[in-house]
């Protein structure tokens, strides 16, 4: 090789590796199987969409094991630059100080546009402070709506209730009587206590839910909830209800089977019905409320989860993360998620161009998650900020097996919730006040 000619690849080499070197940043996620392929073709998609930057998606398993190991490699100095977190985690890696870049300041900072107003009502302030600003990126959003097999309305001659007084006198019985069991459900704490106070506009916990305080206690052991829950334990006795155990895929499955007739379930579950060979047809509509509790409901709590970003990351990653925060929120892409996932689009920009590619009148149930999620707000349903909450659901699903399994009352066993989440809760300030 000639003088010249080594130069010459020198010269290359610097450039490929040097000034246009691309800028790599890691997104670790809780998304598996068909989730998890939808998460890889976004990061592939992004990468092919420009050559500044690259970013490397990977599964670290369940939600709790993602937030796990999100914590543990902060504690390290290994963190990566996007860290997928859960609705029940978000106050966790919200309250460690120093953990994360508030979104709203990355985009900004970064020369990226940003009004919270662009984001649909129902996930605007989930994972934003006391003062309105966004710190994690929703990214998975979904919120708990009810399924129901047609045919199985059809055949006992009712439509889907609207209020849970309609379901118990008139749904109820008569499903029964055409042969089915009308109604499970797939997340207690996330349907029948979070989304209860939500749908009602009840608190959920001092401190405006959480928001405004670390010395916060729950109030979950109210009168109105446990009215609902009294019913719940009746109407299982009643064959009204069924309930097959904690898992979510237990709850679901019989529904899929034909045997219930009604789910309450995530709207983010729809893509994967959608794709199933159900022996009927379904559909979808809003959760349910008490009209005795409230005659104006309200929307719902989004579940799901958020992409927060990371410090301790250098200016170039920073404005790496921040490019792909704004690929991800494109409608177009916004618009591909939902329709591949069944998780609700998170801006209105996608959601109307949804709308106008006539998704929604060849698949109506994608809709209701969104239409919930715009819902009037209230008081109390921008959402909850509660420490250790992960373990304080643990708390909720043992002791709401105990009540439907007659091992103790409604009374007792909320009042055991609300000292062993209070107990939790004052751990957790502890933490934030060292």
């Amino acid at each position: 090789m000639t003088r010249l000619s080594i130069l010459g690849a020198a010269a290359l080499s610097v450039v490929a590796n040097g000034a246009f070197a691309q800028t790599e940043i890691s997104w670790w996620h809780a998304m598996g199987g068909a989730l998890g392929e939808t998460v890889n073709q976004i990061a592939t998609d992004f990468n092919a969409s420009q050559s500044e930057y690259k970013i490397t998606p990977a599964f670290k398993g369940t939600y709790e094991e993602a937030l796990t190991a999100g914590i543990a490699a902060f504690r390290a100095g290994e963190q990566p630059n996007i860290l997928q977190v859960f609705d029940a985690g978000a106050a966790t890696v919200i309250g460690a100080k120093g953990a994360t870049v508030p979104v709203q300041d990355l985009l900004t900072e970064n020369g990226v546009d940003f009004d919270i107003n662009d984001y649909i009502s129902g996930v605007r302030y989930f994972y934003a402070d006391s003062d309105d600003k966004m710190i994690g990126m929703p990214f998975n959003s979904s919120s708990p709506i009810m399924y129901y097999n047609m045919q199985a309305m059809e055949a006992a001659g009712v439509e889907a209730p609207k209020t849970w007084e309609e379901f118990e006198t008139v749904t109820a019985p008569a499903l029964v009587k055409a042969g089915y069991t009308p109604l499970a459900q797939s997340h207690s704490p996330w349907i029948f206590a979070e989304n209860f106070m939500s749908r009602h506009n009840l608190p959920y916990a001092t401190n405006d839910n959480g928001y405004t305080g670390t010395d916060t206690e729950i109030l979950i052991n109210s009168p109105e909830i446990k009215m609902h829950w009294t019913h719940v334990k009746e109407w299982l006795d009643q064959g009204y209800y069924a309930w097959f155990g904690a898992g979510w895929n237990d709850n679901q499955k019989p529904f899929e089977e034909g045997k219930v007739a009604i789910w309450l379930g995530s709207s983010g579950s729809f893509g994967g019905l959608s794709q199933l060979d159900l022996p009927f047809e379904f559909s979808a509509t809003y959760l349910p409320y008490w009209e005795s509790v409230t005659t104006e409901p309200k929307q719902t709590f989004i579940g799901g989860a958020a992409l927060f970003a990371m410090s301790g990351k250098s200016a170039e990653e920073n404005k790496a993360t921040a490019a792909f925060f704004q690929y991800l929120t494109s409608p177009e892409v916004q618009y591909m998620w939902h329709r591949e996932t069944g998780y609700v689009p998170v801006t209105v920009a996608a959601y109307d161009m949804a709308k106008e590619d006539g998704y929604y009148d060849r698949s109506p149930a994608a809709e209701v998650g969104i239409k919930q999620l715009s819902l009037p707000a209230g008081e109390y349903t921008k959402g909850y900020r509660m420490g250790f909450y992960v373990q304080i659901r643990d708390v909720m699903n043992r002791e709401f097996g105990r009540i439907l399994g007659g091992e103790t009352s409604v009374d007792d066993g909320f009042a055991t919730i609300e000292t062993e989440a209070n107990a939790l809760l004052a751990r957790f300030a502890k933490t934030q006040a060292n």
